[in-house]
């Protein structure tokens, strides 16, 4: 046959290779413990080769997993390369999670090798007794700094060593573009965490489309604040992104308050950043004791993680003057989903029609087919009104967890349930109103506790809002609010009733109110529903 184009492997390796090649000056930021490091792209290159080297002379094999405990730095993102160029597995397991699952995990996954930032040392060494498959620690940092950390971990190496004792004469192997790069957990599944495992053909297809301008819109002229942990889904897939668009890239490291944020925001020149809405909001909350502060080049806010409040969105772009942009996806989505970027008619539309925008998730990207359906699998129309669960297939959606736990998750069409309830417009716009688990059932109707919280955050003196479900007598379940309020300042439950009263139905409007000094979070940030329900599992709503 004539015509026919040439087949070549989709490998993460290609992407750095691409960077280092074409973007090589282009510099990766990273701050560390001891202050500011400066890299490149064509550095970040010529050290995972090293690395990849590194790594085969200690054992690795293809299809070995590797597991990180470390944050957003030039090394972490190294081994992105490195441990996926030589067709193991990199596997970057989340910090914040208890001990028991971080045993559970790493002794799931079957880890050969952990690497880990200094700071967890006192949780590895506690670790180490009940990790049946790691064969070997580094420390990610250099031999002065590994010394003494051996007398905590026995047998430690140090990272730099290991790179500074291999060149960088090294040729990326070419295999299946099928083959496994890296594996993620979600803790958004009952029971154990599950693992997600991604092929180099779905990263790389995720990063193609997430550089679309209607998604991250990245390229060579954007500066990238990567507040995303990258064991958090990968960092969105950004360490991919940002190398296959030749993007300045910063890391954050662990200090995410929003003075540290604000620092490198400003002192870098950033034009884009990333994360969860408690980050922005500890930006905020930064800004508001010091204008000075204040970043000067950031056009572009991405928030993703959870939903966020209309009144956070108008805030961040009335004070930052930036555009914000809603993201959406999972991990087993690899993750990004959609996109809430501006439709042909933004111009011509009033201030408050372009925020109803911008508080929906957005439009998916291309390679994602999605559908909402009722509890019987029935299809719903795109009417901005019906909601329902949101099913997705794609490329780089996952079929199956590691290890088939869970069994078979997608239907026989190759939908896979979200567990998400959303709206779709006719525009393609998609709403999340809720987890499928954490909507309240009242009276055979379903209430909204997002849009109940993002109502409540109307009040000037809430900081953050969580609503769930209790269970009533009459009703099935009614709605309680819990509301954590800003430092110094004060609010009523009847004030903050009058402010819901504005904004949603009257039948919605929660049965009791109270304040509380913090709210449960996860390891990845979001609002602890669960957590939240097992403490008020047994309160009583007033009658």
């Amino acid at each position: 046959m004539f015509g026919l184009m040439q087949d070549r492997p989709l490998l993460v390796s290609s992407l750095i290779e691409y960077a280092a090649s074409i973007h090589g000056d282009t510099e990766v930021v990273s701050r560390l413990a001891d202050g500011i490091h400066r890299s490149s792209w064509r550095t970040i290159h010529t050290r995972a080769k090293q690395l990849a080297k590194a790594l085969l002379a200690l054992g690795v094999k293809p299809g070995d997993r590797v597991a990180t405990l470390a944050w957003n730095s030039h090394r972490h993102l190294e081994l992105y390369y490195a441990v996926s160029g030589i067709g193991a597995v990199l596997h970057t397991v989340n910090p914040r999670l208890f001990p028991e699952q971080l045993t559970y995990i790493i002794n799931h996954a079957e880890d050969s090798l952990l690497l880990l930032d200094a700071m967890f040392l006192p949780l590895v060494s506690k670790l180490r007794p009940h990790l049946s498959t790691v064969k070997q620690f580094v420390l990610l940092a250099d031999e002065a700094a590994t010394t003494p950390a051996r007398e905590q971990l026995p047998g430690l190496l140090s990272y730099e060593t290991l790179v500074a004792g291999q060149d960088a004469e090294f040729v990326w192997p070419v295999f299946d573009e099928n083959t496994a790069a890296s594996l993620c957990y979600t803790s958004g599944t009952t029971g154990n965490p599950k693992g997600v495992l991604y092929s180099h053909r779905s990263t790389l297809l995720h990063a193609l489309a997430s550089c679309m301008k209607d998604i991250l819109a990245l390229s060579s002229r954007e500066c990238v604040l990567l507040i995303v942990p990258m064991f958090h889904a990968n960092g969105w897939g950004v360490p991919y992104s940002a190398a296959m668009a030749g993007a300045k890239l910063v890391f954050p490291g662990a200090a995410l308050d929003g003075a540290s944020v604000c620092e490198l925001l400003r002192g870098e020149g950033c034009t884009l950043s990333m994360g969860v809405p408690t980050v922005w909001l500890g930006m905020l909350a930064h800004l508001e004791k010091h204008p000075e502060a204040r970043p000067t080049q950031l056009r572009r806010g991405l928030i993703g993680g959870s939903a966020a409040a209309r009144s956070l969105i108008a805030r961040l772009e009335s004070e930052l003057s930036m555009e914000v942009i809603h993201l959406w996806g999972m991990t087993e989505m690899s993750p990004v989903g959609t996109g809430a970027l501006r439709p042909r008619r933004w111009e011509a539309m009033t201030s408050d029609q372009q925020l109803d925008l911008k508080v929906k998730q957005g439009r998916v990207m291309w390679g994602v087919e999605m559908k909402i359906v009722d509890d019987n699998g029935r299809e719903l129309p795109h009417d901005g009104k019906a909601f329902g669960l949101v099913k997705v297939r794609g490329p780089w959606i996952a079929k199956s967890y590691f290890k088939a736990e869970g069994g078979t998750i997608i239907d026989e069409d190759g939908f896979f349930s979200t567990g998400d309830v959303a709206t779709i417009d006719s525009e393609g716009f998609m709403q999340i109103t809720d987890r499928a688990k954490d909507v309240i059932k009242s009276g055979g109707e379903w209430i909204s506790s997002i849009d109940l919280e993002n109502a409540a955050l109307a009040h000037p003196a809430v900081q953050e809002a969580a609503v769930i479900g209790i269970a009533h007598p009459t009703w099935q379940e009614r709605p309680l609010l819990l509301a954590q309020l800003k430092p110094g300042l004060t609010a009523t439950r009847d004030e903050l009733m009058e402010v819901l009263t504005q904004k949603v139905a009257k039948w919605w409007l929660p049965d009791e109110i109270l304040f509380v000094s913090e709210l449960p979070h996860t390891a990845t940030g979001k609002l602890n529903k669960l957590k939240l329900r097992e403490l008020y599992r047994d309160h009583k709503l007033p009658t």
